[in-house]
């Protein structure tokens, strides 16, 4: 008998089926999956998947807490040095000690299986929200362009570029705070980058010196948190075009609507801040992580201040005609 994490009754499900095999629930129809031991983690529901690997919620047995179990796919775990690229996502975020980025637990092997123990965070990533919402709230924007650019700032302090900021590599816990993941791609700031090298990263997020083959560095991360908040407080990914050549080609030649032209209720401090972080020239964004975070608390603020304004308002006590003109 397990529990389905769609409605949470208690069901049956057959003997014979396969670990890590699902049917759907008899109730809901949510997928209820069959647990599996991984050493003393029982992997209980599946939480995502991409094209390396595969992330299940499991019950720690020994220290009695959820975390995130990170497999990956046996087909790929076949290709030459993808167990030494698991291992090395690893050790770049397990080196990482922030608030806002997924802490990693241990990296193991059994039984042929390689896998990545860490944190849990399954309450949806940023890109599901902008699905669900189409536009967030200009407040939990530039809460999470805080806290990710705060994350982005503590991994370059030891000299590591994330290179594929995108809401999806955004995701959220329990307690909703947003968590910076998928370090796979990850590089050293110091390392040798080759001029034909193959653009990494997503097209709708990527700076237009990557696209240009030019050097890349921290501001490249930036300008890619700054295309992941416009999408997020617009509802639109900062260029779009039919073909994907199309949008990598804009980010280089075609200006930037600000965001507050495509939605006018952003305040003027919030659009300026991200706006100025999708500059096309590396030269023109903010010149440190701490020049950005100050500019979106300042956006902050000023938007507290305007919310907490125009909500004592109506509540302002009428102003009192004088004594003698009541008379």
């Amino acid at each position: 008998m397990v529990t389905c994490p769609g409605c949470d009754a208690k069901t049956f499900i057959p003997g014979d089926l396969a670990p890590l095999a699902s049917e759907p629930c008899k109730k809901c129809g949510h997928a209820i999956m069959m647990p599996m031991l991984l050493r003393q983690f029982e992997l209980r529901a599946k939480v995502g998947s991409g094209g390396m690997a595969t992330v299940y919620r499991a019950w720690d047995t020994m220290l009695g807490r959820f975390v995130a179990v990170k497999m990956i796919k046996k087909e790929i775990l076949a290709e030459p040095n993808a167990r030494e690229n698991f291992l090395r996502e690893a050790r770049s975020c397990a080196q990482l000690n922030h608030t806002n980025i997924i802490h990693i637990y241990t990296f193991d092997e059994w039984e042929g299986e390689s896998y990545l123990v860490m944190e849990l965070a399954d309450q949806g990533s940023l890109d599901t929200r902008i699905e669900k919402l189409r536009l967030l709230p200009e407040l939990q924007v530039l809460d999470v362009g805080i806290k990710i650019a705060s994350a982005l700032n503590m991994a370059l302090k030891h000299d590591l570029l994330h290179c594929d900021i995108k809401p999806d590599n955004i995701l959220f816990n329990s307690d909703h705070e947003p968590k910076l993941v998928d370090f796979g791609i990850a590089r050293k700031t110091d390392a040798e980058q080759e001029g034909g090298e193959f653009v990494r990263g997503t097209p709708y997020y990527v700076a237009p010196e990557k696209i240009k083959r030019e050097p890349e560095t921290f501001l490249s991360d930036m300008y890619s948190l700054g295309a992941t908040l416009y999408h997020a407080i617009t509802g639109h990914v900062p260029f779009e075009a039919p073909t994907p050549d199309e949008v990598v080609q804009a980010h280089v030649y075609t200006a930037l609507t600000p965001p507050n032209q495509v939605n006018p209720e952003i305040t003027q401090a919030t659009s300026d801040a991200i706006a100025r972080a999708l500059e096309k020239n590396p030269a023109d964004r903010f010149l440190s992580y701490d020049e950005f975070i100050m500019a979106l608390e300042a956006a902050r603020s000023l938007l507290l201040y305007q919310q907490s304004q125009t909500a004592e308002e109506p509540n302002q006590p009428k102003r009192m005609t004088s004594w003698w003109r009541k008379k």
